[in-house]
């Protein structure tokens, strides 16, 4: 197996992740990158035909409640406490010239 990880792979990958790495820490990210890619090796010889996909390892089931309205309109007493209102809406100082 032994994936081989080349001096430009580990470059590219230190310029994605903004790292910037001494020559010892580029030898020692490609010696780990190789070993993480042998194991995906190793995974890959198991025998998956009679496992069927799946995205999470726990069952998943919709958390959603249905949506209902329990409020009403309440803009008249939200607008009591603004300092200033104009059309039904706060006025606020202008921010934009």
């Amino acid at each position: 197996m032994a994936n081989i990880i080349s001096d430009e792979t580990i470059e590219y990958v230190g310029i994605l992740a903004k790292l910037e790495l001494s020559d010892e820490e580029k030898e020692a990210a490609k010696k780990d990158m190789g070993r993480m890619l042998d194991y995906i090796d190793k995974l890959n010889e198991l025998d998956t035909s009679g496992v069927e996909p799946m995205s999470h390892v726990f069952p998943v089931t919709n958390v959603f409640r249905e949506d209902v309205v329990t409020n009403r309109d309440e803009r008249d007493n939200i607008l009591a406490n603004a300092p200033e209102q104009k059309d039904g809406a706060f006025k606020v100082p202008k921010t934009v010239e």
